[in-house]
């Protein structure tokens, strides 16, 4: 099983020199993928969590292709709706070309109705047009690849049914988003159908264990966390993808204390028997 990690590129703290040293830190540390969220309007709903600067991911990706080497890249999630398909499917297919075939596209449909207006994109008809580009990528890539270029791994990001019915449609893997274990159970055995599994889950290291139920898998002690890995990899996850920011964009302005947790997990992952 891979590991992956979320890297905000939004933030007051966020700067091209600080997305440089993520990177160094992500592929340094030895994880398999690097992958960045995607806004394009800084609406009220969408700043009060993401605040600027947000740097455009298809841009972002490939600067961050040209110094790293070997980590994988990716979107988590690029919303489809905002972009026309067809520019979605040449930006995509030009990266993974330029990146050596490092592209990893996670999409979905998004949540912002602000963003949404402010893009003249209506937001009741955001899964039609999921399903409508999704179809668009796949026809796009077979006619201009012939079968002979890089395939682009599509990952169906979401954990709704239509998000489900979507990964299992047309998905190289299903890509839910910070759930817990025992939600990630009853669904995989409910949908036997579903391709690859690669959840994004939280990262929280904390010094005493956390009885909840509700505990999100990725929060914890150090054991907790290296235990739920384990037991995602024994639920068939292909790569798994931490996700260390908390919701406050000042966290960005730190980004060490989340550099040191990702150290943690991936010195003892990388040892455990």
């Amino acid at each position: 099983m891979q590991l992956g990690v979320n890297v905000p590129n939004f933030g007051p703290g966020t700067d091209p020199g600080v997305l440089r040293e993520w990177a160094r830190t992500v592929e340094g540390l030895g994880f398999d993928l690097l992958m960045v969220s995607d806004h394009v309007a800084s609406t009220p709903d969408v700043a009060q969590r993401y605040p600027a600067p947000f740097y455009e991911p298809f841009t972002t990706l490939s600067w961050l292709a040209g110094i790293t080497d070997r980590v994988r890249l990716g979107t988590t999630v690029l919303v489809l709706p905002y972009r026309h398909p067809l520019l979605v499917a040449r930006m995509a297919a030009n990266l993974q070309q330029l990146s050596g075939g490092r592209l990893v596209l996670g999409v979905g449909v998004g949540w912002a109705r602000q963003e949404f207006e402010a893009l003249g994109v209506p937001f009741t008809a955001r899964g039609r047009l999921t399903d409508e580009a999704l179809d668009v990528l796949r026809e796009v890539w077979r006619a201009e690849d012939g079968g002979n270029g890089i395939p682009v791994p599509l990952w169906v990001g979401g954990s709704s049914e239509a998000a489900i019915r979507r990964a299992v449609r047309v998905g190289d893997a299903w890509h839910p988003l910070r759930s817990t274990l025992p939600w990630l159970r009853t669904t995989l055995a409910g949908h036997p159908d579903l391709p690859v599994f690669a959840p994004r889950i939280a990262l929280r290291l904390t010094d005493t264990a956390i009885d909840d139920p509700e505990r999100l898998a990725g929060t914890g002690t150090l054991e907790q966390v290296l235990d739920d890995l384990d037991q995602l990899r024994l639920l068939g996850a292909e790569t798994v993808l931490l996700d260390p920011y908390h919701g406050d964009p000042q966290e960005t302005r730190r980004p060490q204390a989340a550099w040191r947790a990702l150290s943690a997990v991936a010195t003892h992952w990388r040892t455990a028997p």
